[in-house]
């Protein structure tokens, strides 16, 4: 019999996240049905996102998030052991599920590419990258892009594609330790003269209104995220005469709206990229149980979003 530990939320955030919010807690498990599997937790992820989803959870509920995981135990010819997945499990050790929900690695991931990349670079992070960059701003070489909260999981990606593309990227951080991150990433060191082409808004607030009145005609916007709105009322937002007589393109997004073929070619563009391009710096890991940091984690103190159990 199996004894699972998993993070539950104690309560809900007030604030800032601290360790008091969470709870680790055993379960024992059942033993596995037919078609089901018995999963070991490998990597978890702790991304910024889980601030507000957790509003969704009830006290007392596993955190949710995806892990990478192998199964340890199987009754399911399609997963024997030893199979890599991805799984919705949350935050726990060990987990039972059947095939449903479960994503299992690419045939092709190179054994010099960690495991732990399947959560941010070549995952979600990454693909919200991808095709905010690509598909959103629908950028070209030569162009300008701003970035906000550039070392963070997706804004570090999105540097790095936007200098593959051929393109100059300025990315605006809070601190020197992550403008020396930027400078390993290639990063161009100082703001545009001229505007910019293409911005992908992380931060949104007092910020995105002073980029938006300095992008060039025609320019396009991608809104992923408006962290600024966490911490505080979020201002009004740009005047409506610099979108119209600037002609700009603003669009929010969720990565999810990308399923199928197009999920899957930008998996194997990101996973390439990872094995080939020198630029793209493998993420740090973090032991979860040993430095269970909720600042960190969630809230966005860091450029990686992956935490090792």
């Amino acid at each position: 019999m199996i004894h699972a530990k998993r993070w539950t939320l104690k309560k809900h955030f007030v604030g800032n996240p601290t360790n008091s919010d969470f709870e680790l807690k055993t379960a024992e498990l059942p033993p596995l049905k037919n078609r089901e599997v018995l999963l070991e937790a490998l990597f978890l992820t702790g991304d910024p996102y889980m601030r507000v989803a957790a509003k969704r959870l009830k006290e007392g509920d596993t955190m949710m998030g995806q892990q990478v995981a192998r199964s340890v135990e199987s009754k399911n010819t399609a997963l024997p052991t030893g199979t890599i997945v991805l799984a919705p499990s949350g935050w726990t050790a060990h987990s039972i599920a059947d095939r449903k929900n479960l994503e299992k690695l690419p045939t092709e991931w190179p054994d010099t590419v960690p495991l732990s990349l399947a959560l941010g670079t070549v995952s979600m992070t990454g693909l919200t990258a991808y095709f905010g960059l690509l598909d959103i701003c629908g950028v070209k070489g030569g162009e300008t892009v701003m970035v906000n909260a550039a070392a963070g999981a997706v804004g570090s990606v999105l540097g790095q594609i936007t200098k593959l593309k051929g393109c100059k990227v300025v990315g605006a951080v809070g601190s020197d330790k992550k403008t020396a991150y930027l400078k390993k990433l290639g990063s161009d060191k100082k703001a545009s003269r001229d505007g910019y082409n293409c911005y992908f808004d992380n931060v949104s607030g007092w910020f995105s209104n002073t980029v938006i009145s300095q992008m060039k005609k025609f320019g396009r916007i991608a809104i992923c995220g408006a962290w600024c709105g966490c911490t505080r009322p979020l201002p009004p937002g740009p005047t409506p005469e610099i979108v119209i007589y600037q002609e700009l393109h603003m669009e929010g997004f969720i990565v999810t709206c990308w399923p199928g073929d197009a999920h899957q070619k930008a998996l194997k563009d990101l996973l390439k990229w990872v094995s080939e391009a020198p630029r793209f710096i493998k993420q740090v890991l973090r032991d979860l149980q040993r430095d269970l940091d909720s600042h960190t984690i969630i809230v966005g103190e860091t450029s990686t979003p992956n935490c090792r159990y």
